[in-house]
């Protein structure tokens, strides 16, 4: 199945929340360079599936043997499989990131390709399925997950991720890199006229929703060039990004269409993810002064109130001939190498530590910027 590359026309006005009809290659060839924050791809596998499977019962398995997913050989696959990569490269902001996912058909194909455009891989994530299709031959292990990619554009690039949040997702734990996600069944899973799966390779939400939630933010753009039946856009769309979906065959743009249309976007309160520390804006102490929450002349103690210094009107503390930043007065009076002197002074009157002024004036802050 010939894979050339066409000529774009000419570069038309941009417009996100939309499904594209028309080759991967070409349609991403007319957007403009740097339009996405993130892309998301679901490439064909190239499975060189050479015959049809069978259950012990000798019923047919429905599996993958679209025209879409079959390539003359490993050097055709090689050729696409670069040509798409290289036009989603150009297509991402600078602090962009890639996912793409595959399996052991193509998923190291596709890693060495990315790797040889710049791309700098961050993780490699197993989606274990909780409910794999057997190996019904019992020729070989049942083949249980799949691999995604997550790649940076480059090793510098300021990629997005929110660790708190998918922190807070696993019960205060750490998300690990094995992701254990029933496969798309029951209602999500979208069916033809017949009753047949109208998708041999429909991703469920819940991988995509995990995908978005931990790599992007509100309002960013998700690039997907394999846009199949729209489970990226649908995730995107609930989760209050914008998408844009490329895809070639008609009959699935139009199910992706439909499906988007029928979903309400979450509220924006409920949107909003758990921050780390480094997460949130810096606030120096010297803006606590300003605001008139602790004034110069006041006297701020230890925890244990053994120790008491004097504000002045730069932001140092001056304890006897000491004077230097709420950290470093800290790190004296203990006589340690450092200090955190937000959570270690407190105000002498009501024993308050002065965290709680950093945190009101970013709550001041947050304010001004909404």
């Amino acid at each position: 199945m010939a894979r050339k590359r066409t000529t774009p026309s000419a570069t038309p006005a941009f417009t996100a929340d939309r499904v594209v009809i028309g080759d991967c290659v070409a349609e991403m060839a007319r957007l403009p360079a740097g339009c996405a924050d993130l892309v998301f791809a679901d490439p064909p596998y190239n499975l060189q599936l050479g015959s049809d499977l069978t259950r012990p019962d000798q019923s047919r398995v429905d599996g993958v043997d679209d025209d879409w997913d079959k390539f003359a050989d490993f050097a055709e696959y090689d050729a696409f499989t670069r040509a798409w990569l290289t036009e989603a490269r150009r297509c991402l902001k600078d602090d962009g990131a890639l996912w793409v996912i595959g399996s052991y058909h193509n998923i190291f194909r596709v890693g060495a390709i990315l790797q040889e455009l710049g791309f700098w891989i961050l993780n490699d994530i197993v989606w274990r399925k909780s409910n794999p299709m057997p190996n019904f031959k019992g020729t070989r292990f049942t083949n249980a997950h799949e691999t995604l990619i997550w790649a940076a554009k480059s090793p510098k690039a300021r990629y997005t991720f929110h660790y708190h949040a998918l922190k807070v997702l696993n019960d205060d734990l750490q998300m690990r890199s094995d992701w254990t996600i029933p496969i798309c069944t029951g209602a999500e899973r979208l069916k033809d006229a017949a009753g047949r799966k109208l998708h041999p390779t429909q991703k469920p939400e819940a991988l995509l929703s995990r995908v978005l939630l931990a790599t992007s933010n509100p309002g960013d753009l998700v690039l997907d060039p394999f846009f199949g039946t729209g489970a990226t856009g649908a995730a995107a769309k609930k989760l209050n990004r914008r998408y844009l979906g490329i895809e070639r065959d008609k009959t699935y743009a139009a199910a992706a269409k439909k499906r988007l249309k029928d979903i309400e976007p979450m509220a924006e309160a409920d949107l909003q993810v758990t921050l780390g520390k480094r997460d949130e804006p810096r606030v120096p102490f010297g803006h606590v002064l300003e605001a008139g929450f602790i004034r110069p002349g006041d006297i701020l103690v230890s925890p244990d109130g053994r120790h008491r210094a004097r504000v002045r009107a730069d932001g140092s503390l001056v304890i006897d001939d000491f004077s230097g930043s709420i950290h470093r007065a800290g790190a004296h009076v203990m006589n340690a190498p450092a200090c955190n002197g937000w959570t270690f002074w407190h105000t002498e009157a009501k024993r308050e530590p002065i965290d709680l002024f950093r945190r009101e004036v970013r709550r001041q802050m947050a304010t001004l910027t909404a």
